[in-house]
């Protein structure tokens, strides 16, 4: 693995930590630096998404996902009530029948 010890921003809070080399059977180790900042730990589990328009994965921790989805189920219902409050008649300008 090539890694120079700094991580290096490249592109708003993206940030570049390294290089890797996938082995034989598939495996990559994830750089020190990134597993530190971001608190990824042995043992921890990581959901593996495409990216097919980039050519590559992205690596998610499982309970990162799950903060996430809980995150936009709270949101969905508060966005689901805007939604149907502009649709009303009153908010269209449209006449009830």
């Amino acid at each position: 693995m090539n890694t120079t010890g700094k991580n290096r921003e490249i592109w708003g809070e993206h940030k570049l930590y390294g290089s890797t080399t996938v082995s034989l059977k598939g495996q990559v180790v994830i750089p020190a630096n990134a597993r530190k900042e971001l608190g990824i730990n042995g043992g921890d589990t990581l959901l593996v998404l495409s990216a097919p328009r980039m050519q590559g994965l992205v690596f998610l921790k499982a309970e990162a996902v799950e903060q996430i989805l809980t995150w936009v189920g709270e949101h969905a219902v508060r966005l689901e009530k805007e939604l149907k409050r502009y649709k009303s008649p009153k908010s269209t300008g449209k006449k009830e029948s």
